[in-house]
């Protein structure tokens, strides 16, 4: 067996900054691999970006959603699994076999702690290496630096703008979970709840302004908007927002039901021939 080489001094800095649970780029490419190997036999299993979105809303969440239900939105029929405690998930038809879900579960949840950490950390500015970072693609950008060829033979499709598509996979959460993301009563918590929405619901249109860059290749032709970079940097910001609102006010309470109830003047049920607003009902 051959032995790794060692790390060079600035691999392990570089490691060293990563969050505890952070993806390393190997990783990354393995879970793109994945759901590549998924689609073979779906062509509804979503791209790794869409899976993002769909992943950092869940770490945004009032309530905490279970493997058992987010699984099956994401990769299966939308219908939540009946898991006993202390189980693996059933193997969902997305898989080719159980070690293939396992892994894939495994990435998940690794770059779920990743976001959680990045957003339970105290920053300042977006550049910091603590800082949130969306795994957004300027898809754009990598088409425009493609042979003519290539680029000729995706004409007439529709390329999805920087940040869209992982914009649209928070967004599927949100609309699929609608109870946990419902204003809530406080006007002031209401209205950062709006505020914040809008910032991440302008992602999911079309950048129409003029391309001024190119996210995929500094020195590639101009694919994305200033515009559109400065509106992305505001909705990781209100991803901050949203995750500690929500963690603020905590899981939302069930309305409890009372059955009916006896009038003031009717005999209390308790059979203490006492009026009930005399007795229980005082």
């Amino acid at each position: 067996m051959q032995e790794q080489a060692p790390n060079s001094a600035a691999e392990d800095a570089a490691l060293a900054d990563m969050p505890e649970g952070a993806l390393s780029n190997d990783q990354l490419e393995e879970l793109d691999a994945l759901l590549d190997e998924l689609r073979t036999r779906g062509d509804e299993i979503p791209q790794w970006e869409f899976c993002d979105g769909f992943l950092t809303a869940l770490v945004c969440t009032r309530r905490p959603i279970a493997a058992a239900e987010y699984m099956p939105m994401l990769l299966g029929d939308g219908e939540a699994l009946q898991v006993a405690e202390g189980q693996p998930l059933p193997k969902l038809e997305a898989f080719k076999d159980e070690a293939q879900q396992a892994r894939f579960m495994e990435l998940f949840e690794l770059r779920l702690a990743e976001v959680r950490e990045q957003l339970d950390a105290d920053i300042k500015s977006l550049a910091d290496d603590a800082a949130f970072q969306p795994e957004a693609l300027d898809t754009r950008g990598a088409i425009a630096i493609l042979p003519e060829a290539e680029q000729a033979e995706l004409a007439g499709e529709e390329v999805p703008s920087f940040s869209q598509v992982w914009a649209l996979g928070f967004m599927f959460v949100v609309e699929n979970w609608a109870d946990e993301w419902a204003a809530p009563r406080d006007k002031e918590a209401a209205q950062l709840l709006d505020a914040a929405m809008e910032f991440i619901v302008n992602l999911t249109e079309d950048d129409t302004d003029e391309p001024a860059l190119n996210l995929y290749d500094e020195a590639g032709p101009a694919s994305t908007s200033q515009e559109r970079v400065d509106a992305f940097g505001e909705a990781i910001w209100a991803v901050y927002d949203l995750y500690r609102l929500w963690k603020s006010m905590g899981p939302r309470q069930e309305t409890i039901v009372k059955g009916e109830q006896p009038g003031r003047n009717d005999p209390c049920p308790c059979g203490s021939g006492k009026k009930f607003k005399k007795c229980h009902g005082a």
